[in-house]
């Protein structure tokens, strides 16, 4: 850091109608840092000289481009738990320290991933559908209770997933980069890489794993075609994760039964997707995370992080730049 106050550049969203434009709270870190609020079209500008990058527009490109200005960046804090939009080839190769939001989106997109899996269960899109023609259509439904899940992504979200499906009666396996037995949440982990061999035995399959090159199309046509006939598909890791147009006829010719989607090789999905045609699809905008308060939350972790940072402390959530996630008990692999 300078000799003087150390400068951590914020990177805000540049739509003015953002529902927290900035950060709340961080006012508070003023006494012993500069601020200094930017935009994507200013950040290469506003980073030089930077010590510290908030990237509170998290999403957001921009500091690839900007990459040569900056001069003194020694810590990047980005407010998502998820790191493939910003991790590039300079910045991996580099010594700055990268952290993330793991933590803040645990239970809420378990909750996602329960709520689906018992929506699908008691067929409430049924419901729905026959309650706008006043149909009165008595059937039975599916129990949870005694269903075989796999959850591929053994870090902090997916055994969060695992702890809520197992409440409620549902057996659940883990799929992660290694295979091992006696997992503290899972049991039994088989490898990622032989899923076409498993996928088979489970009648709920939910996709937790953080987007790197081993989990890019990870799940792809051979994956869907040996899933058991009319399994649950459940993605909320990432879009890119799954071959979509091979997601897309496994729904529309079998195997899978129903897919309920949280996040899509492109976003907002574009109109055109026959996936909005589907009735065995249940399509959310990238929020099974985005509860009341979340904001809030994220910026809150920040501002821990970056009071350690100013103290000389150790930093929560430091992110294995190679792997693309935080390593140990709570990684995603």
């Amino acid at each position: 850091m300078s000799e003087s106050r150390p400068v951590i550049c914020v990177l805000c969203p540049s739509d003015p109608d953002a529902a927290l434009p900035r950060p709340p709270g961080i006012e508070s870190l003023q006494p012993q840092a500069e601020i200094r609020f930017t935009t994507a079209e200013n950040l290469g500008e506003d980073i030089a000289g930077a010590d510290a990058l908030f990237l509170w527009d998290f999403f957001s490109g921009a500091l690839e481009r900007a990459w040569p200005q900056a001069d003194r960046l020694r810590w990047i804090h980005v407010a998502a738990a998820g790191v493939d939009s910003l991790l590039f080839d300079q910045l991996r190769a580099s010594d700055v320290v990268v952290t993330n939001a793991q933590g803040i989106f645990d239970r809420p997109i378990a909750e996602w991933v329960l709520g689906a899996v018992l929506a699908e269960t008691k067929d409430f899109a049924g419901n729905y559908r026959l309650a706008r023609t006043k149909t009165w259509h008595h059937r039975e439904t599916k129990r949870a209770q005694g269903a075989q899940a796999i959850v591929i992504g053994t870090g902090a979200i997916g055994r969060e997933i695992a702890r809520l499906l197992k409440a409620v009666g549902i057996s659940v396996t883990g799929a992660g980069r290694t295979a091992r037995e006696g997992d503290e949440d899972f049991g039994t982990v088989v490898a990622s890489e032989r899923l076409p061999e498993h996928v088979g035995d489970f009648d709920i399959i939910v996709n937790a794993a953080p987007l790197t090159p081993a989990t890019r199309n990870l799940i792809g046509p051979a994956t869907l075609a040996a899933v058991k006939p009319g399994a649950h598909f459940i993605n909320i890791g990432r879009g890119a994760s799954v071959d979509e147009p091979a997601l897309i006829a496994a729904l529309q010719e079998g195997p899978l039964g129903f897919a309920s989607l949280d996040v899509f090789a492109e976003e907002p999905l574009p109109a055109d997707s026959p996936l909005w045609e589907l009735d065995n699809v249940m399509i959310a905008a990238h929020m099974s995370g985005d509860v009341h308060g979340w904001r809030h939350s994220l910026a809150e972790l920040f501002l821990d992080n970056a009071r350690r940072w100013l103290d000389g402390a150790e930093l929560v959530n430091v992110v294995d730049k190679e792997k693309g996630y935080v390593p140990g008990k709570g990684s995603r692999p």
